[in-house]
């Protein structure tokens, strides 16, 4: 690995998923997605942004594979440290999509709040679009649009939220259809509550 890439998430990589609210939010948002997605035991997943997980975890009983994808690799050891309490077929991949291309093609691909912290949206939609077989769906999980008090530390932030009239567009300007947006959360903190949308759409 480079030397000179900083590993963001390496200090919170152990304790991640200790948080109940971070659970719960990854539980609501994969429960909308099983809801609003076909999902079946042959299709192969990418999580984009997997992180420990968490997303994938609560989905895996309804696929054949899914394939975290992070540019942690602190938080992939430790989602290699649990996968062999998911129930389908797992691989970890390092890679960083916001500079870098991955070379496969899936049936599907999820993310929760990851897209914030990725500067060029359009072309990391494209590269989701080119990643896909025909057919195939993205069901992307993040925050509406905040003020920028979500994080503590916004290092690495590029969007404070997304407005979803916009990011509908360029979506759409990506190439793909039948976009849709449902509210998949909320996570309460002590100072307001957000909002987090699910996006869903077809190649």
């Amino acid at each position: 690995m480079d030397q000179k890439k900083v590993d963001l998430f390496a200090h919170k990589s152990k304790n991640w998923d200790m948080k109940s609210r971070r659970v719960t939010n990854a539980r609501n948002i994969a429960e909308l997605i099983v809801k609003n997605i076909e999902l079946n035991k042959r299709m192969e997943i990418m999580d984009f942004g997997a992180g420990t997980g968490l997303l994938g975890f609560f989905i895996a009983p309804f696929v054949k594979k899914i394939v975290a994808v992070d540019n942690s690799p602190s938080m992939l050891l430790e989602f290699k440290k649990k996968c062999d309490e998911f129930q389908c077929e797992t691989e970890a991949v390092e890679k960083d999509l916001s500079c870098e291309i991955l070379d496969c093609k899936f049936d599907g691909i999820i993310s929760s709040m990851t897209i914030h912290h990725l500067e060029d949206t359009l072309t990391l939609f494209r590269k989701f679009y080119d990643m896909l077989h025909e057919g195939g769906f993205i069901a992307i999980a993040d925050l509406d649009t905040e003020d920028g008090s979500f994080h503590s530390d916004n290092t690495g932030v590029f969007h404070h939220g997304f407005d979803r009239e916009v990011l509908q567009a360029v979506v759409e300007e990506a190439g793909f259809k039948d976009v849709k947006f449902d509210t998949a959360s909320t996570i309460n903190k002590p100072h307001r509550d957000f909002t987090v949308f699910l996006l869903t759409a077809r190649k």
